[in-house]
């Protein structure tokens, strides 16, 4: 027999063994995490663009007008049956009825 079978081979790099499930971690960024980011902050910009007049829907599913917006991160919509109007967060707003339109 030869005795260069039975020599150890070298440990393999412990980078190597490691890097599928760093590539694997980078994927999920790029496909998963990326694109929540980019949603989030557009609807960060559309909240802190809301002005008087905007037709919002809200995240319960109510369909108004912005009435006023108040300095304390709150807004009055006013609502068609009856003229109700609603005091809300500015958070509430889901998206604008414009944008829906569009999409």
């Amino acid at each position: 027999m030869s005795f260069i079978l039975f020599q150890s081979t070298a440990a393999p790099n412990a980078l190597l063994q490691f890097l599928p499930i760093i590539l694997i971690f980078g994927i999920f960024y790029f496909l998963l995490f990326m694109p929540m980011q980019k949603q989030k902050k557009k609807q960060q910009q559309m909240l802190a663009s809301l002005k008087s007049g905007d037709e919002v829907i809200t995240t319960g599913g109510i369909v108004g007008t912005i009435t006023s917006v108040n300095d304390d991160d709150t807004i009055v919509v006013r609502v068609k049956p009856g003229d109700v109007k609603l005091q809300m967060i500015r958070g509430a707003v889901a998206s604008l009825k414009e944008a829906e339109k569009k999409s």
